[in-house]
């Protein structure tokens, strides 16, 4: 970082985002090394990097995201290096809060942001708390408005965790939203000395189990919704630890850190905050988790479960429901994911990359049915773990409860409702399980109205595909997994090209789409029964 080039302000599309990331990650670095080692490099280079970006001429306040991270950055230097700075730098930087950070949050054109229950909400409330937390002297009654605003507007967002903890974003805003929140609940604890945001037994102290189990024995994350596949390092787990007494519940980040090294760690822009709320836990003695199976109810509901934490052959599977007009959704409702012996075999695609979409005109966050966003190829359900019925789209206004999940030795179940999302079905029930602690069983429950209906039933995988009697054989890093429906022999499973006729799309190498397509009557009610079975299982099928 001593070394970096200097910022500028230059717009990637319509944001500034990676410059303000960039620069909470150089000061917040740079100001935390200043303040342990009092070597003058750091204290220099973080003054030079506030300097720069407190004279840009705005901090792009129509992507209000970007304000608040260099709003953040910029009051953590100012605070951190208060005592070090030179009069003229510190009124430099007081300046830029006050007129580039917290005074556009004024503008109802700005602000939308007090209103949502998103990942927005959280961030830009954390910025501007503390923005007026670093000027809170010099502009008390402002300050304090700001500070008043954030406080009851966060309230929003935090209920949407309710009553388990369930993210409805997914799990790579989880990190992004739920992070900014408990900065924003950690700096009004220790600067006004009192707990304003927790309830007891809210379902925001119970959301780190939602993302302990979101990830699985590979280290890849259930991917649903805008997010991205692999697993990170999350400094937020150190504060739920220490919150809920809990340590187990940074197994992830044990593994991780004993993996992946500090280097990797380093690129987290938030990294300081380990050191902050860790409190001293030795994450080499950290305890395995002790349930394997978490479920959670809400806007986006899920079901996860393992056979195993200390296993890393062991299967794993996470199922969603929720709706498609959710924040960030894709039309993967009823969709899975589905690792064992190391392997992820069942995938998601994950985020399409937001610029290159927007530049073309797509009307990405549009969430209607007939809106542009459901023409990219990673939103449709068609390129999902689901069901499409009559090649027609999810329904956008429909809800999928997560109606059922029960554990017990050598079987683990959930059952998410798909009626509303499939109107076209009379009854549409999707069940997932893991059963003997060996193989998974995908069972969906159909029945059709007064008009017949063509069911496609698809899997996305990164294997190589080789279509066997009755099913699929998938081979992958030296393992094997077969797929296989039950009591069906006239089926026949077919692949399908994963590539978007669009070019501004991501290319998708490497993977392929397998799956069947049935006929069902009108008035006729049908079973279909998937097994996913690794090759170290002895399951037979009929």
């Amino acid at each position: 970082m001593l070394n970096s080039p200097v910022l500028e302000r230059i717009l990637e599309g319509r944001r500034l985002l990676s410059t303000s990331r960039e620069c909470l990650h150089r000061v917040f670095f740079l100001s935390y090394a200043w303040r342990i080692t009092k070597q003058e490099k750091y204290l220099r280079e973080a003054e030079k990097q506030l300097l720069t970006v407190s004279k840009f001429s705005d901090w792009n306040p129509s992507h209000f995201l970007d304000v608040a991270e260099m709003t953040t950055a910029v009051a953590i230097g100012y605070d951190w290096l208060y005592n070090d700075l030179s009069l003229e730098s510190r009124n430099v930087l007081k300046d830029a809060i006050l007129k580039k950070g917290l005074e556009p949050s004024m503008d109802m054109k700005n602000n939308a942001w007090l209103d949502v229950t998103n990942n927005w909400n959280q961030v830009c409330n954390a910025g501007m708390t503390y923005g007026a937390l670093a000027i809170y002297e010099d502009q008390p009654e402002f300050a304090r408005k700001i500070i008043n605003r954030s406080i009851k507007s966060i309230r929003l967002p935090m209920g949407d965790y309710d009553p388990d903890g369930a993210y409805q974003e997914g799990y790579m805003y989880w990190a992004y939203g739920t992070t900014f929140n408990v900065m924003l609940i950690s700096a009004l604890e220790k600067a006004l000395g009192k707990t304003y945001l927790i309830p007891t037994g809210a379902g925001f102290l119970k959301t780190a189990g939602y993302l302990q189990n979101v990830v699985g024995p590979t280290g890849l994350s259930f991917n649903y919704s805008d997010c991205n596949l692999q697993g990170d390092f999350q400094p937020a787990m150190f504060w739920f630890a220490d919150r809920l007494k809990n340590p187990s519940l940074l197994w992830f980040e044990r593994n991780y850190d004993l993996k992946a090294g500090q280097k990797q760690m380093m690129k987290d822009r938030l990294f300081p905050l380990v050191m902050i709320w860790s409190n001293g836990i030795n994450l080499k003695q950290i305890a395995a988790p002790k349930n394997n199976m978490w479920n959670g109810k809400g806007r986006t509901p899920v079901t996860l479960m393992r056979t195993s934490w200390t296993n890393p052959n062991s299967i794993f599977v996470g199922m969603k429901g929720g709706s498609p007009s959710t924040n960030h959704a894709h039309m993967d409702i009823g969709s899975f994911v589905m690792d064992a012996n190391g392997v992820r075999w069942a995938m998601d695609f994950g985020m399409e990359g937001y610029n290159a979409l927007e530049i073309k005109g797509v009307d990405l966050w549009n969430f209607k049915q007939n809106s542009t966003r459901w023409n990219v190829f990673r939103y449709k359900n068609s390129s999902h773990n689901t069901l499409t019925v009559n090649d027609e789209l999810q329904n956008v206004k429909g809800f999928a409860p997560i109606e059922y999940h029960r554990e017990r030795p050598g079987y683990m179940n959930g059952v998410v409702d798909l009626k509303e999302i499939y109107p076209q079905l009379e009854k549409a029930k999707r069940s997932i399980s893991i059963l003997e602690d060996r193989y998974v069983e995908i069972k969906d429950e159909l029945r059709t109205g007064k008009s017949s209906a063509k069911i496609r039933w698809t899997m996305l995988t990164s294997a190589t595909v080789k279509i066997i009697p009755q099913g699929v054989e998938l081979a992958k890093d030296g393992k094997k997994l077969n797929v296989k429906i039950q009591d069906n022999p006239n089926v026949t499973f077919k692949t399908r090209p994963t590539e978007s006729p669009q070019s501004y799309e991501s290319p998708n190498p490497g993977t392929t789409l397998i799956g069947f397509e049935i006929t069902i009557p009108a008035n006729t009610s049908a079973e279909i029964q998937v097994y996913l079975i690794p090759e170290s299982s002895s399951k037979k099928t009929k």
